[in-house]
């Protein structure tokens, strides 16, 4: 697959170029190191499509997922475009459970965006928390006291509905 031709491909709409990306990535035509590589070069909305692909292909098949997928979506959470923010956050709860050794900063990046003024953002954030906190792994202990001061603050209910439910499986 030839990812500049199908960015520069304008017939595509983004959804489109997504589901192409992804089934690529799925059916082993194209690789995730190969889709960094390509999507570390591009303008931000280009790098967000390619992480939105990236979070289709693993929503449907988590271990696809390598070491270098893990890195690269946990400090692309750092970003300044909230898309991209939020669609690392969705592969990293996509991908949580087969890390589960490997999250402090995974889980230090995604405490950083849990204020972020876009709610998109922090409800990403929250889905990527919740993932990892119902791993019940060593991360919780200081998670914990951490998603419950976010809960504490946070006002938009779906969000906040979004920590509840995760706090509620981890403390049965």
């Amino acid at each position: 697959m030839i990812l500049e031709a199908l960015f520069q491909d304008k017939s595509l709409k983004a959804k489109a170029r997504v589901s192409t990306i992804g089934e690529s990535l799925l059916e082993q035509q194209l690789s995730i190191a190969e889709l960094i590589a390509f999507a570390q070069n591009q303008k931000p909305t280009d790098k967000a499509t390619c992480i939105e692909a990236l979070e289709y292909a693993t929503k449907k098949k988590p271990e696809i997922a390598s070491d270098t997928l893990l890195n690269y979506v946990s400090y692309a959470l750092a970003s300044d475009e909230p898309r991209i923010k939020w669609e690392s956050a969705r592969v990293i709860g996509n991908i949580a459970k087969l890390f589960q050794g490997n999250l402090e900063i995974p889980v230090n990046n995604l405490l950083s965006n849990a204020e972020d003024a876009s709610t998109v953002v922090r409800w990403a954030t929250t889905f990527a928390l919740a993932e990892i906190l119902k791993l019940k792994t060593e991360n919780n202990k200081p998670l914990i006291p951490a998603i419950e001061a976010l809960c504490e603050k946070e006002e938009d209910s779906g969000v906040k509905k979004k920590y509840l439910d995760a706090l509620k499986k981890v403390k049965k």
